[in-house]
């Protein structure tokens, strides 16, 4: 499974020559104008440290993470992978996921910002 078998809604915002991705959630919706600048779903693949550190993650490590956040801080769920390759299937996966209504979002806030969640309850058919 690679980036060719992403869900319609998700797209490829950047790809690094590091091999690192972002993927971006519907961004002809949730958009700066219609909602402050944090509120865009991303999928990160990275091979980055994920120490609680700062600036850990500009640090290689063996390992590669599918990692999706609501918010820049507000993350969702991760998925540890060996390889670059599988850590790509594991995102494809969790924008499936995401998109189908199967991630719960609305649990990882503890101040819901509640048009933004209603907006995502309408796209992903969650709630």
């Amino acid at each position: 499974m690679g980036l060719e078998d992403l869900p319609e809604s998700w797209t490829v915002w950047t790809e690094q020559r590091d091999g690192r991705i972002i993927l971006a959630y519907r961004p002809d919706v949730f958009d700066a104008d219609e909602f402050p600048a944090a509120c865009l779903p991303t999928i990160y693949v990275t091979n980055g440290s994920r120490a609680n550190r700062p600036g850990a993650g500009q640090y290689a490590t063996e390992e590669w993470h599918a990692t999706l956040f609501a918010e820049p801080e507000i993350e969702l769920t991760n998925e540890t992978r060996e390889s670059r390759d599988a850590a790509v299937a594991a995102a494809v996966d969790v924008a499936e996921r995401f998109a189908a209504g199967e991630i719960d979002y609305r649990g990882a806030y503890q101040e819901p910002r509640e048009r933004y969640l209603a907006e995502l309850d309408e796209r992903t058919g969650g709630a």
